[in-house]
């Protein structure tokens, strides 16, 4: 490969299509059957050997059911992420939190009592409350959780949510982020 393959194989690893069909228990021939692609593509794709262009990551997300731009996430040479976590301290909750694009893990301490109205703006988001230690209430438009340890809830994030510490507690609240696939 020339300069220019080589930073684009760097960049990208379609290895992953062969897990995705794998995973699937789809072979080269039924993939290409699905997508329209031929089998010797899909193999130099599998092998690192070709690079794709955007109709062919179209055809086959459809063929594994995800989008062009998801698969495309997927192939990122990057496998992961690393982060250090941030400590902050709200009212009476103390959080330890790790916050990635697409999601948001917090953990807390805060002692009986404790109460927290409208937490921070949410972006479209689910959020999910897991109580490890202590019990809370969790207070949504129509109704109201009381969650004790091992229990957990999810919920839109959008909704007005209040949390009310009935026991000191220990609790993780992660929140992810909704796709838009429009």
């Amino acid at each position: 490969m020339g300069k220019t393959g080589e930073h684009v194989a760097k960049m990208y690893n379609f290895a992953v299509l062969r897990d995705l069909r794998r995973q699937r228990g789809l072979t080269i021939a039924e993939l290409s059957a699905q997508t329209g692609i031929s089998p010797a593509v899909i193999s130099k794709l599998e092998r690192n050997q070709a690079v794709a262009g955007l109709g062919t990551l179209f055809r086959l997300g459809r063929g594994f059911g995800i989008t062009a731009a998801e698969l495309l996430a997927l192939i990122e040479s990057r496998t992961a992420q690393c982060k250090q976590e941030t400590d902050r301290v709200v009212e009476d909750f103390h959080f330890r939190q790790i916050e990635f694009a697409n999601a948001k893990c917090y953990y807390a301490d805060a002692p009986k009592g404790a109460k927290r109205s409208n937490p921070d703006a949410h972006r479209d988001e689910y959020e999910i409350c897991w109580v490890l230690e202590g019990a809370v209430k969790v207070a949504l438009p129509h109704e109201t959780h009381i969650l004790s340890a091992g229990d957990c809830v999810q919920f839109d994030a959008l909704f007005e949510h209040t949390y009310e510490v009935l026991e000191d507690c220990r609790i993780i609240i992660q929140h992810i982020h909704k796709q838009k696939r429009f």
